[in-house]
């Protein structure tokens, strides 16, 4: 009897403990509901605070946004200040503007802010360059007068030309008001924020690690509003039930003697188990017998994972073999010029490269192109001097000059005015190639980098240094009269001033920047757009004419009899010049060069070595061979000796007058020594985009010609005795490039003859130029 009686008592135990904690769990659930609907009403709450203030916000911000960009349009405006009169100018802004705490002038290079940018106010600063470069009101939250205010900026301009950048001080409560007067619980938090920092911030704050979840932007600004409410009773019931769980596997495990277990529907017995020697919670979690919690942060609610960002839709095509090009509007926008800033920031950034420099040429959309890609570098954290317009050598001096080491010119170069596109080095690394290719992948699969802060803008003049280095290394040894043609593009800020600077007599055509390009296409390499220089050089009786092509990275030269002197020609007197300095040094010219060229070359003691056609190819083959110089047919000339390596027209041309200068030979005559055969000029095939590829992998296969010697490394060269012919793929323009070469007509008409026989062959649809 005794023992039934124990059992008896050991039975009722787990069920009073068990009916025990089942209460308090009851109990616990009902006043955590209780909490629950408070905390959801609170959220409620918040949410509606967040909304209406951040709405409240972005008015207030876009009405003296608005405000400023009306203010800075008056006539009257630009009128004071193109009489210095600033009290009117000054009236202008703060007539009828309540609020207006203070308004500043600053000229357009902004030098007295940055003769001390550190007094004068990082934020300030930074908004003025922003006004600068957008050419429209910018706003953001800037210390000033030894306390956040409401910052500013916009350009004002009159016929094109900014006159001042105009900078006007808010009280910050313009922007906090909404904040401030918002029907908030002292318990939840409310704040403005500007990047990392908090303007305005009010409740408690030790939830301000978790309101980022819903912020309210502040479009055009890097302003939001953020908001969060104290968390519900759900993580503390989530603690509160692992402990009860812990109590029942705890009363379970004591009266293991007295329970069954059910086990394929047959009863049976368990044996009898010390309590001591029971399992522990932890290792029954580990047998898998029963599962672990999922861990939970206490107190922080759990925001939904925002989605991923959409991969971005990009033409391929633009991506070309050593630049990124394409038709403004069709397959090129500011949105994929932001991507591509971003991707050149990314691939600087895992290299470690900090600062990059921004010039442009003078197209139309040349000014929206290098904003949305100054955007885009900047969102990478990368520094960035912008040096404006600018052609694209003086973009890569630049990158010399101001230590940056990384530049990108945009621009469309001897392209139509529709065109535009980018030129890029990275740390000395002209990108060509695969390096192109793997921008385009980055953007693709959305590799890019973000930085926490943006970078650094700032703006830099360079044209006085570019030409005193020049000036400094050149001068002319007698004058000479000189037309220079620069077509409307970008090099007729610069080349007329550098000639003049060496000691050349100068007689501009066409040197208005412009970027319709109204008179004749900048493309030197076209005989037809020579012909108002070769007119104005008769006229005028000057020595010699130049030319220069879209962006000024190439080179043309007429003589006065009207003789257009090919750039392969040119290379033979830059070589000779360079190898009485240099003997045995390497010459690289590409594979649209004359025959002459590599016997001319041997004869002045030099190397010579053909390679593909490609401004940054050969400037890679340049640094892998260490050679002085190169040049291709295009007109392009690459100076190691005394300058950079990098490809500069108007360089190139200050050396040509320097040779010119230094002997007593009309320049006619020094032209008329150097061999000579009879050539055609680029002659061009326009085909489908994409086609050219195809073609030239087609009459590789195909092509025969008998008694040549056939380069392949860049098209089709084939080589005779007596002349040689050349068809390749432009890089730059759906077409197939041709030209031919020979020692008198009737070796260059068999030549042109055997090429038109096999062109045909492989593609009987193309329609000849010869």
């Amino acid at each position: 009897m005794k023992s039934s009686g124990k059992n008896a008592l050991s039975s009722i135990k787990p069920a009073w403990l068990l009916a025990a904690l089942a209460l308090l769990v009851a109990a616990w659930f009902a006043w955590a509901g209780v909490q629950d609907l408070g905390a959801a009403r609170l959220q409620t709450q918040v949410d509606a605070a967040r909304v209406a203030a951040g709405a409240e916000v972005v008015n207030r911000l876009q009405a003296a946004v608005s405000e400023l960009e009306g203010r800075r349009s008056r006539v009257a405006l630009a009128t004071a200040l193109q009489r210095e009169d600033q009290a009117s100018a000054d009236a202008v802004i703060t007539g009828g503007w309540a609020g207006v705490e203070a308004v500043e002038w600053h000229d357009p290079g902004l030098d007295q802010p940055y003769a001390d940018p550190k007094a004068f106010g990082y934020g300030k600063l930074g908004i003025l360059e922003l006004a600068l470069q957008d050419n429209t009101t910018r706003a953001a939250i800037v210390m000033d007068a030894g306390a956040p205010k409401l910052g500013l900026a916009a350009p004002v301009l009159a016929d094109g030309r900014v006159l001042s950048v105009v900078y006007v001080r808010l009280p910050l409560e313009t922007v906090v008001g909404p904040l401030s007067s918002a029907d908030l619980s002292d318990s939840a938090y409310l704040a403005l924020r500007q990047g990392r920092h908090s303007v305005f911030e009010r409740g408690n704050a030790e939830l301000a690690t978790g309101a980022e979840f819903g912020a309210v932007p502040v479009a055009g600004t890097r302003l939001r509003v953020v908001a969060a409410a104290p968390a519900g009773s759900g993580a503390m019931l989530s603690h509160f039930l692992l402990a009860a769980l812990g109590v029942l596997v705890a009363a379970g495990l004591l009266l293991q003697p007295h329970l069954k277990l059910r086990r394929k529907g047959v009863v049976e017995e368990a044996e009898e188990v010390p309590a001591g020697d029971g399992p522990t919670l932890a290792e029954l979690q580990a047998s898998g017998r029963i599962k672990a919690p999922e861990p939970e942060a206490a107190g922080v609610e759990k925001p939904p994972m925002p989605p991923a960002p959409p991969r971005a839709a990009l033409d391929r095509s633009i991506f070309r073999a050593y630049d990124i090009r394409g038709v403004v509007g069709k397959t090129l926008d500011e949105e994929t010029a932001r991507l591509i800033g971003q991707a050149i920031g990314s691939v600087m950034h895992a290299q470690g490269a900090k600062s990059i420099v921004v010039g442009r040429d003078g197209r139309l959309s040349s000014p929206r192109m290098a904003a949305a890609l100054i955007d885009g570098l900047r969102r990478a954290g990368r520094e960035v001097f912008d040096i404006g317009e600018a052609p694209t050598p003086v973009t890569y001096f630049a990158a010399y000059q101001l230590r940056a080491g990384s530049c990108v010119s945009v621009t469309g170069s001897h392209n139509p005015p529709d065109y535009n596109g980018f030129k890029i080095v990275i740390e000395g690394e002209t990108l060509a190639g695969d390096a192109i290719q793997k921008l385009y992948e980055r953007i693709a699969e959305n590799d890019l980098h973000t930085a926490d802060e943006p970078g650094l803008a700032s703006k830099r003049e360079i044209a006085e240094d570019y030409i005193n280095k020049i000036a400094g290394d050149i001068q002319i040894e007698r004058k000479l009269k000189v037309v220079v043609d620069c077509g409307s593009g970008i090099a007729g800020a610069f080349a007329p001033q550098v000639l003049e600077a060496i000691g050349a007599d100068v007689e501009p055509l066409f040197c208005e920047v412009d970027g319709n390009f109204p008179h004749h296409h900048p493309d030197p390499s076209d005989p037809a757009n020579l012909r108002d220089l070769v007119n104005v050089v008769q006229r005028v009786d000057a020595d010699l004419g130049l030319a220069f092509d879209g962006d000024g990275d190439r080179l043309g030269v007429v003589t006065k009899a009207g003789e257009m002197i090919y750039p392969d020609r040119l290379l033979m007197l830059f070589a000779a010049d360079v190898l009485e300095r240099n003997p045995g040094a390497c010459i690289i010219y590409d594979v649209k060069c004359t025959g002459h060229l590599a016997m001319h070359i041997l004869r002045h003691g030099g190397s010579p070595l053909m390679w593909k056609t490609g401004h940054s190819l050969i400037k890679a083959k340049m640094r892998e061979t260490e050679a002085e110089l190169a040049g291709e047919m295009s007109g392009h000339f690459f100076f190691r000796e005394r300058w950079y390596g990098f490809d500069d027209g108007i360089y190139a041309a200050a050396r040509l007058l320097e040779i010119l200068s230094s002997r007593g030979e009309s320049p006619q005559e020094i032209f008329d020594s150097l061999p000579k055969g009879v050539s055609t000029p680029e002659l061009k095939i326009e085909v489908e985009e994409g086609r050219q590829y195809t073609f030239i992998e087609e009459f590789l296969g195909r092509a025969k010609f008998e008694g040549a010697r056939l380069a392949t490394i860049d098209g089709l060269r084939a080589d005779w005795p007596d002349g040689w012919g050349l068809v390749r793929a432009s890089n730059t323009t759906p077409v197939l490039v041709l030209r031919f070469d020979a020692k008198d007509e009737a070796s260059l008409e068999r030549i042109k003859a055997a090429f038109r026989e096999q062109l045909l062959a492989t593609d009987p649809s193309l329609q000849l130029p010869f």
